[in-house]
C-alpha cells in the first residue's frame, strides 16, 4: 500500500505553526523555529507577508499596522526554510503575497492556504498552476463554500483530485475557540462530502481537541507553537502549545496509535496465551447425577464456567443426546454430538 503524503514519523502529520509568533524579532524566529524542530514535530510553519500586498490601509489601517510590524525579510525566511530543512524537519509557510512565492517555492513541499484564503480564487489559482499538494482551511466557511473552493481548484488542475494532492483542515478562525466552536464532528462530514484527507487546524486552548481529531481520523494536525504563554500580549502565544507540550502531544499520540491497533477482530495473543478463551467462556453442565444411558432434557443441564466439554453454542445439540458415562453432578460432560 502506498503510504500517503501526509503521513507524519509519528502518525499524523504534525504541523508547528510559529505563524506571527516571532513579532518581527529574527532572533525570537530562530530560537522558536529551532524549538520547534526539537519537539518533534513533522514540518515547521510560518508566514510571508509584507502589509503592502495583503491589507489596504485605507480600509484596515491598524491591521496593515499589525502586518507591517510582523514582517521578516526574504534572507531570513530563507535562513529559517534551510534551518528546517537541515535538520530533516519540513519548511512550510503560508504564502500571503505572491511575488514571494517565485523565490520561497524551491523550499515548499506543499502550499498551505489559509482560512481567509479560501475565496481568494485568483490567490488560489497561482497556486494550483504549479502542481504541488495543497492543504486548505475552511475558517470562516461553510460547506457550500468549501464544495465551490475544492471544485474551482479541481476544475483549474485535476490532479487536486487525489487524495495525496489535496487535504481539507476543519479550523475555527476566532482565538481562542471556544469548546462550543471547535466543531470536531465537522471532520466526519468533510470525509463524505470531500472524499479528500481531512485534517484539523486548532485555535482551542490546551491539546485535548488535537488528540480528539486524531481519533476521528484526522491525518494533518496543525497547531500554533511558541516558547511560553506567560507575559505574552500577541494573541497566538495564547493558543500555542510549547516544546514540553508537544513532546506530550506525540507520547499521548503514540500510545493512542498503540490502543487503535488494526481493524482485524480476532483473539490477541495475551487473550491465547492467558487461556482466557476457555476459562471466560461457558460449556454446558450436569445440574445433577446422570447415570449412563440418560437421555438428557433441559432441566439437566446448567451454563457455567469454565468450557470444558460441551460448548455452550452446542447447548441444543445436547437435547435428546445419552450420557456415555456415569456423571457426577457439574462434572464436564462426554457424549457425542
Amino acid at each position: 500500500m502506498k503510504k500517503s503524503l501526509w503521513a507524519g514519523k509519528n502518525g499524523p502529520l504534525l504541523i508547528a505553526e510559529i505563524g506571527g509568533n516571532h513579532e518581527g524579532n529574527f532572533t525570537y524566529a530562530k530560537k522558536l523555529v529551532k524549538l520547534a524542530i526539537d519537539s518533534g514535530v513533522d514540518v515547521v510553519k510560518l508566514q510571508l507577508y509584507s502589509g503592502d500586498m495583503l491589507v489596504s490601509p485605507i480600509e484596515s489601517k491598524e491591521r496593515f499596522k499589525h502586518f507591517r510590524k510582523f514582517e521578516l525579510t526574504k534572507k531570513q525566511h530563507i535562513y529559517l526554510a534551510n534551518l528546517c530543512r537541515s535538520s530533516g524537519v519540513k519548511y512550510l509557510a503560508s504564502v500571503w503575497d505572491l511575488k514571494m512565492l517565485d523565490w520561497i517555492d524551491r523550499y515548499l513541499n506543499f502550499y498551505k492556504i489559509g482560512s481567509g484564503d479560501l475565496t481568494a480564487l485568483p490567490v488560489i489559482k497561482e497556486f494550483v498552476k504549479r502542481g504541488k499538494p495543497i492543504i486548505l482551511s475552511t475558517g470562516l466557511s461553510n460547506l457550500s463554500e468549501i464544495k465551490n473552493t475544492i471544485k474551482f481548484i479541481q476544475k483549474e488542475n485535476k490532479v487536486y483530485k487525489s487524495k495525496n494532492k489535496l487535504a481539507i483542515l476543519q479550523c475555527t478562525s476566532s482565538y481562542p475557540t471556544i469548546d462550543e466552536e471547535v466543531n470536531l464532528a465537522v471532520i466526519e462530514t468533510l470525509k463524505k462530502s470531500t472524499n479528500l484527507t481531512i485534517g484539523y487546524s486548532h485555535h482551542n486552548t490546551g491539546s485535548l481537541a488535537l488528540l480528539a481529531a486524531y481519533t476521528l481520523g484526522a491525518e494533518i494536525l496543525e497547531f500554533h507553537f511558541t516558547d511560553k504563554r506567560e507575559g505574552k500580549k500577541f494573541r497566538d502565544h495564547k493558543i500555542s502549545l510549547t516544546n514540553k507540550e508537544t513532546k506530550i502531544l506525540i507520547k499521548q499520540i503514540l500510545k493512542l496509535k498503540k490502543i487503535f491497533g488494526n481493524k482485524i477482530k480476532k483473539p490477541t495473543k495475551n487473550e491465547i496465551k492467558s487461556n482466557n478463551i476457555t476459562s471466560f467462556r461457558r460449556a454446558m453442565y450436569p445440574i445433577k447425577d446422570l447415570k449412563r444411558g440418560h437421555k438428557i432434557n433441559k432441566n439437566d443441564l446448567i451454563c457455567l464456567r469454565p468450557n470444558h466439554g460441551v460448548d455452550a453454542r452446542n447447548f441444543k445439540k445436547l437435547i435428546g443426546k445419552r450420557i456415555l458415562k456415569n456423571t457426577k453432578k457439574l462434572q464436564r460432560l462426554k457424549v457425542n454430538l
